[in-house]
C-alpha cells in the first residue's frame, strides 16, 4: 500500500533484458535506503515493484512483460528518473490517498500551462477509464496523489503546486509524454457497483 506522497526521485543506472523479463537497477536517495530487504515493495512511477537485490544506494527490480507493456516502465532508459515511494507502514500518515501501485493505464499529456506559482496539465486517457475520473476526485499520476480538475470527455486537468514539481519528475514532462495512471479504487468500486445495480433493474 502507498499514500501517493512521492518521497524522492531515483535514477535508473542499469537495464538488463532477458526473455520476457527486464531488470532495472535504480539508485535511490540516501534517505530511502534504510531497512531495505529483498522482497520489499517500492513504487517506481506509481508501479509496485519487488526488490530482488540491493547494495549501498542501489536496488534491483524484475519487471514482467505485461507490466512493461501496460506502463511507462517499458519505455525507460538508463539515466531516466522515476518517482519513488516506499510502501506505507501501519501508523503512517496518509498524506495523499490510499494507492495499491497497480497501474490502470497510461495517459498522454496534451497541454501544459505554467506560471510562476502553478503548472496546469491536461491529460488524455483511454475512453473506458473516463467514468472513473471525477471533478475533485483522487487520481494517481506517476505515483503522485493528485486532485482532478476540469473533466472534458476523455481529458482532464491537474494543477501542480511548486512543491509537487520540486519533489517529483512531473516538472520535466513535456507535451506528448505518457504517464502512469492509477484510478482511485473506491471511485471505481462505487461506479462499477452503481452500473451493475442499474443494469439488474432493467
Amino acid at each position: 500500500m502507498y499514500t501517493g506522497i512521492v518521497q524522492g526521485v531515483g535514477e535508473i543506472i542499469d537495464i538488463i533484458d532477458q526473455d520476457k523479463l527486464r531488470t532495472y537497477k535504480v539508485k535511490l536517495p540516501a534517505k530511502l535506503t534504510q531497512h531495505i530487504e529483498i522482497g520489499a515493495s517500492i513504487a517506481n512511477d506509481g508501479c509496485c515493484l519487488t526488490v530482488t537485490d540491493f547494495k549501498d544506494d542501489w536496488v534491483t527490480f524484475d519487471i514482467m512483460q505485461e507490466t512493461l507493456a501496460l506502463t511507462t516502465l517499458g519505455d525507460k532508459n538508463i539515466n531516466d528518473l522515476v518517482n519513488i515511494e516506499r510502501s506505507a507502514k501501519y501508523g503512517d500518515e496518509i498524506g495523499g490517498h490510499i494507492m495499491s501501485g497497480h497501474i490502470s493505464c497510461t495517459a498522454t499529456i496534451v497541454d501544459i500551462q505554467k506560471t510562476a506559482t502553478n503548472c496546469q496539465m491536461t491529460l488524455e486517457l483511454p475512453h473506458k477509464f473516463t467514468k472513473y475520473v471525477l471533478y475533485k476526485g483522487f487520481i494517481g499520476i506517476d505515483g503522485a496523489s493528485l486532485t482532478v480538475g476540469d473533466v472534458m470527455d476523455n481529458r482532464f486537468k491537474i494543477n501542480l503546486i511548486p512543491e509537487t514539481l520540486a519533489i517529483t519528475t512531473l516538472d520535466s514532462k513535456k507535451v506528448g509524454a505518457k504517464v502512469n495512471i492509477e484510478i482511485d479504487s473506491q471511485t471505481q468500486a462505487i461506479v462499477d457497483t452503481v452500473e451493475r445495480v442499474l443494469a439488474e433493474r432493467k
